[in-house]
């Protein structure tokens, strides 16, 4: 592995793109009693700290450097095994060792995070100055299967941030967005399965606050991560002429699938306030699910853009055979440049954040509602806020079951 300065801040910016890793160090930190939990990137000449959990004032932070010479990791990386430690001081082997000296501690694990490829990237490892069983079985398996998670999200985050910075170039080829839809629809599912596990696992752990709160983080995550997976492989599927997978169904309670949605949102963004209005009466002839995924890319957007302190209005309704959803949030006006290219996939206006996605969201929008024979326009302006309106026929004519 080079050692170049931009090698290793390239590394340690990935390992900050994984949004898990730090609840995962809190979890390590909490299920062991360790005082200090790393993330570490390991070479031949350095041992950098790529993403930390200090509770004993360790001083070590992220982007910290030691000489890997003086630590355990070296031996880990060698052996490609973990290096466990209960006791230093009446260890056998490291008893004796000038790693435990050095750095005043006892307890000891260090793990090693391998790429799927086979490419060695570092260690997860946890130190404390007291004593600690962490030699246990079950607390083994879960440093090796936080390390495998990690492993495997470092590589697939590699991937999506080469292809999605690609796609961003105008002269991104068809060939190069297939590949993009087959990272995010193949190799990004097992992984964000297995975290999702671990997240609702750990979210009904009620009688252990700090768990439970980096479990309901970790399953926030995964679920963005799923929504954008899905949009990507909505924008393949049109794009590839067989247009979205819309069933139509009588829905007779569609105010309660949006309530749904709605509920879900304030759970993951809480400090939010979320106004519905819903006045739906009778059955609607749509695709539930796609009518759920419309409201909630369209409330997600208000709730990235729009105004902290100020609501977000829901309203939908049906009327003289229409259903009518809107979505209202105030802050900064959208640009009227950029009111022309909102739907567009891929586009962002050049003010949006970094991290915003992939700029599909809206787009997946749209195509919803033209299946179902409907509508979707944006207007925005600093009094009346920005508000997109999604109209459709109640009971699409042709639309069969």
């Amino acid at each position: 592995m080079a050692d170049t300065p931009e090698d290793i801040q390239r590394d340690i910016l990935a390992v900050g793109r994984i949004s898990a890793v730090p609840a995962l160090l809190k979890i390590v930190c909490a299920n062991t009693g360790m005082g200090y939990a790393a993330v570490a990137r390991v070479s031949d000449g350095n041992w950098t700290a790529c993403a930390v959990q200090d509770d004993i004032d360790f001083g070590l932070p992220a982007g910290g450097q030691l000489d890997v010479h003086t630590t355990l990791c070296l031996e880990a990386r060698a052996a490609r095994a973990p290096i466990v430690i209960d006791h230093a001081n009446e260890d056998p082997v490291y008893r004796t060792h000038h790693t435990p000296r050095i750095y005043n501690i006892e307890s000891y694990i260090s793990v090693p995070i391998v790429r799927p490829n086979g490419d060695y990237f570092g260690n997860l490892c946890a130190i404390d100055p007291r004593p600690h069983v962490v030699s246990d079985p079950r607390t083994v398996a879960m440093f090796e299967s936080f390390a495998e998670l990690i492993g495997r999200q470092l590589d697939s985050e590699d991937r999506q941030h080469d292809v999605e910075a690609a796609l961003l170039d105008e002269r991104a080829t068809a060939e190069l967005r297939e590949q993009f839809i087959a990272v995010l629809g193949h190799d990004l599912r097992n992984p964000l399965a297995s975290v999702s596990a671990l997240g609702e696992l750990f979210a009904r752990r009620k009688g252990e606050p700090e768990i439970q709160k980096a479990g309901e983080r970790i399953r926030a995550t995964t679920r963005r991560m799923a929504r954008l997976i899905d949009d990507v492989l909505d924008l393949a599927r049109s794009r590839m002429g067989s247009g979205l997978d819309v069933q139509f169904g009588n829905v007779d309670n569609l105010g309660a699938a949006f309530r749904n949605v709605i509920a879900e949102l304030r759970e993951s963004h809480p400090q939010r306030m979320i106004d519905e209005r819903l006045r739906i009466a009778g059955p609607v002839r749509c695709d539930q699910g796609r009518m759920q995924q419309l409201l909630s890319n369209l409330l997600g957007n208000a709730l990235s853009h729009g105004a902290p302190d100020r609501p977000v209005i829901v309203q939908a309704a049906t009327d003289a055979g229409w259903l009518q959803l809107s979505v209202r949030n105030w802050g900064d006006p959208i640009p009227p440049a950029s009111l022309g290219r909102i739907f567009e996939p891929y586009w962002r206006p050049a003010e949006s954040k970094a991290r915003g996605g992939l700029g599909l969201g809206l787009h997946i929008c749209s195509q919803i509602v033209k299946s179902h024979g409907g509508s979707l326009a944006v207007t925005s302006s600093h009094d009346g806020g920005t508000c997109f309106v999604a109209r459709i026929p109640a009971q699409p004519e042709g639309a069969n079951d």
